[in-house]
């Protein structure tokens, strides 16, 4: 894989950007944050904001997408950038901005800047369809290929992207790789849709009690570290070397009780309590496998890790001691 190369990190002020900032510089790379936010508090929590450019700027301006790629001469992007669901359900017409004519300036870009070798962006699993659709009572998993029937408005902006970027492949030759992730944990996480999945770890871990519903339903844990590592994969891994043009990616499978299982045994005296009612709209039982054979990809953070990780940060960001 490439080494010292530039790379332009769209959202990478944000949650899962800086993460994968810290991957890349970590492997060499020179990073450029490219973010409507210039705030640095999560690089610098992540210890990397002094080996991170970061440079204002917003996707869905064309101008200033090719500008800031041609100005910095980046040779990968990782396109990030984009509303999520609750903030595209409440704002189309900005969803339509950011992550339709956001992705497209950003395709544009690297096929107008020759010095674009590879566009690494974040697709979602919400492009598939709810559970039911899958669950034919027997041992379920999706595949890349199975029905795309997002039931979100989130989902579907995120399955024209998919579109696009194929138009961008196949006649104009713009190399892309996206990545289907579900859900991200881990410290420094933003407030989303899923906050009370992150809840089950960030509220015993401070001392706080808590209840959760759907306790028999699986969620894929995925910590972000492991999705970052996925999108450094998906940025540098050789174009022979892919199968396919778009993977799904997961972490830990495992139900909502599990996961509160997990917690207890980190903190005995955990006030959690946990019922089996309400029903998931997620599909989250993703095959990865072509991923991990093309790429090499391991998942690093089973339940335990990640969620003890994630537990001492917090304790520690509240004057607490690591358990």
């Amino acid at each position: 894989m490439g080494a010292n190369e530039t790379v332009l990190v769209t959202g990478g002020t944000g949650f899962i950007g800086a993460y994968v900032a810290r991957t890349l510089v970590e492997h060499g790379h020179e990073v450029i944050a490219y973010d409507r936010s210039t705030d640095p508090r999560i690089l610098e929590k992540l210890d990397v904001a002094d080996r991170v450019t970061i440079r204002r700027g917003d996707v869905s301006d064309p101008t200033d997408v090719v500008n800031a790629v041609a100005e910095t001469g980046a040779t990968r992007i990782v396109h990030l950038a984009a509303l999520l669901t609750n903030a595209v359900e409440s704002n189309p017409r900005a969803a339509l901005d950011v992550n339709v004519q956001g992705t497209s300036n950003v395709f544009e870009a690297a096929r107008a800047l020759d010095h674009v070798e590879r566009v690494a962006w974040a697709s979602s699993a919400a492009i598939y369809a709810p559970p039911a659709n899958y669950d034919d009572g027997g041992d379920w998993w999706v595949t890349e290929d199975d029905l795309v029937a997002p039931d979100t408005l989130y989902g579907a902006t995120k399955e024209y992207n998919e579109h696009q970027a194929r138009v961008y492949h196949e006649e104009h030759g713009v190399d892309h790789v996206a990545i289907r992730p579900t859900i991200a944990y881990g410290p420094y996480r933003e407030t989303g849709g899923s906050a009370f999945l992150a809840n089950i770890i960030e509220k015993p871990a401070l001392g706080e009690s808590f209840a959760v519903d759907y306790g028999d339903q699986e969620v894929d844990w995925q910590h972000v570290e492991d999705i970052a590592q996925a999108f450094r994969l998906a940025t540098f891994t050789p174009e022979d070397d892919l199968s396919r043009r778009v993977y799904n990616v997961r972490g830990e499978l495992a139900s909502v009780r599990e996961a509160v299982d997990t917690v207890r045994e980190i903190i005995p005296d955990a006030d959690i309590e946990v019922s089996d009612e309400g029903e998931l709209p997620w599909t989250q039982r993703l095959d990865m496998s072509a991923f991990q054979e093309d790429t090499g990809y391991e998942v690093e953070h089973d339940l335990e890790t990640g969620f003890r990780k994630y537990i001492d940060v917090l304790r520690e960001e509240h004057g607490l001691d690591p358990l």
